[in-house]
C-alpha cells in the first residue's frame, strides 16, 4: 500500500480527496492536515510515501512546506491556480491537480505515482501486485493472474484463477489498475487479459475456456492486436 496524507486547508476539497483516497485500492490514508504548520510538525515521524499537498495556505505554503523537507515523499500538488503549473515541477512533483478535481483526473495521478513507486522510486519497492478492493477487504492480486474483467452495473467482476472478485470501478478504472499494457476492451462490458486469449474468432474471443463477444466498436482494437 502507498501511505498518504492529504495537507489542504479547505474542508471541503480535504473531504474530496479523503473520498477519492479510499476509492484507490492501492492507496491508504494515513491521515489529513488542515494546518501546514502541524503537518510539517509531524511528518518526520510519519512513514508515508505520498502527500497530496494544497499550494495555497495560511502560515505556510505548500512549496515552502516542501522546501523545508529533506527527504520529502512523492508529492502530487492540489490547487485552484493554474499558474503553479510549471513551478510545481521545478519541485519534482509526481503530478499537478487543478481544482475542481474529477475522480478520472485524481486516478491518473495516483497511476502516475503507482507507477514511480513499483519502480522504485521512492525508495521502496513493491512486486508486481494490484489491491483489488471488494467491500471492505482488499485483494492482493498479481494482473497477469487476471483472465478478464467484466462489468457488472456500477461494478466490475474480476476473474482471477476462476475467482471473482466484485469491485465498485467503472470498466476504466478497472482496466488502469490492472495495467493498460495487459488488456484489451473487446467490449463495452469486457476486457480481457492478453496473455489468457486462447482462440480468436471474426466475432468472439476465448478466455479461459470462455466465448466472450466481440463488439463492433472494438473490433479494430483486436485486429490491431492480431496484426
Amino acid at each position: 500500500m502507498i501511505r498518504t496524507i492529504v495537507i489542504e486547508d479547505e474542508p471541503m476539497a480535504l473531504e474530496l480527496l479523503e473520498n477519492y483516497i479510499g476509492r484507490v485500492p492501492y492507496l491508504q490514508h494515513s491521515g489529513s492536515y488542515r494546518n501546514a504548520v502541524k503537518a510539517l510538525q509531524d511528518i518526520p515521524s510519519l512513514e508515508i510515501d505520498l502527500i497530496f499537498l494544497d499550494i495555497n495556505m495560511p502560515d505556510l505554503t505548500g512549496l515552502q512546506l516542501l522546501e523545508t523537507l529533506q527527504n520529502p515523499p512523492m508529492i502530487v500538488f492540489t490547487t485552484a491556480y493554474s499558474e503553479y503549473a510549471v513551478k510545481s515541477y521545478d519541485y519534482e512533483a509526481v503530478d499537478y491537480l487543478l481544482k475542481p478535481i474529477e475522480f478520472e483526473r485524481f486516478l491518473k495521478a495516483s497511476n502516475r505515482v503507482y507507477d514511480k513507486f513499483l519502480s522504485g522510486g521512492t525508495g521502496r519497492r513493491m512486486l508486481d501486485t494490484v489491491f483489488i478492493k471488494c467491500g471492505t477487504e482488499y485483494h492482493c492480486v498479481n494482473p497477469d493472474d487476471i483472465c478478464y474483467i467484466e462489468s457488472a452495473g456500477n461494478y466490475v467482476e474480476f476473474l482471477v484463477k476462476g475467482k471473482t472478485l466484485l469491485s465498485l470501478l467503472t470498466m476504466k478504472e478497472a482496466i488502469n489498475l490492472a495495467g493498460n499494457h495487459r488488456f484489451i476492451q473487446i467490449h463495452r462490458s469486457f476486457a480481457v487479459g492478453v496473455a489468457h486469449i486462447e482462440v480468436v474468432e471474426s466475432d468472439t474471443v476465448k478466455v479461459c475456456g470462455r466465448e466472450l463477444p466481440i463488439g463492433q466498436k472494438y473490433r479494430d482494437n483486436m485486429k490491431s492486436l492480431i496484426s
